[in-house]
């Protein structure tokens, strides 16, 4: 948890993914999870649509998801390769804690798809920011189950999108900081 001796500068700072393979217990209890996706719903939202929805994993479900894009990837790649397999078949059991979140854009709205979509991404983010606050470590992982429409209908209707698997948990070794851009290479200043 956030306490005295940690600001919210050096949270920002010291924020960094896991990867979920490498992520052990403990993880989030239930009162915990609750309060990082109270967190993350504090996301900007132009016209307060709420375009995007969380749905918790219990870790009883898990070798349901598992099976489920399993059977999703073999009848979308029966040539599929044994160490393929063996990655969907252990992607939705990685981790103690799983949150799906589901981009849920309302296309009835005048606000634009773009922006509903940036709002999922921040609150995605801050999902990951509320877990290092809590004293966890998070990781957004896409690939092909985010994009499959057989796992995507398992969560939510046609016209939403899976956003991304937010696994959380305890990191099993310290985590290695990644190279960063040169703040040179992508800040500019605008002259006319």
């Amino acid at each position: 948890m956030l306490n005295d001796r940690t600001t919210p500068l050096t949270l920002l700072a010291t924020r960094r993914s896991g990867r979920p393979r490498e992520m052990t217990a403990p993880g989030p209890d239930a009162a915990q999870l609750a309060a990082m996706l109270a967190i993350a719903a504090r996301t900007p939202d132009h016209g307060k649509l709420t375009p995007w929805r969380f749905v918790i994993v219990p870790t009883e479900t898990r070798s349901a998801l598992s099976a489920l894009i399993t059977t999703a990837y073999r009848a979308e790649r029966p040539q599929a390769a044994r160490l393929e397999i063996e990655a969907m078949e252990a992607f939705a059991t990685q981790a103690p804690a799983l949150v799906v979140v589901l981009a849920s854009p309302r296309a009835d709205s005048k606000i634009p798809l773009w922006e509903q979509e940036l709002s999922v991404g921040a609150a995605c983010m801050n999902l990951l920011h509320a877990a290092h606050a809590h004293g966890f470590v998070g990781g957004w992982l896409t690939g092909w189950p985010a994009y499959a429409d057989a796992v995507r209908d398992a969560f939510g209707a046609a016209h939403e999108r899976i956003a991304g698997f937010i696994f959380i948990g305890s990191p099993a070794r310290d985590l290695e900081e990644r190279p960063r851009p040169d703040p040179g290479s992508v800040i500019s200043t605008w002259a006319p």
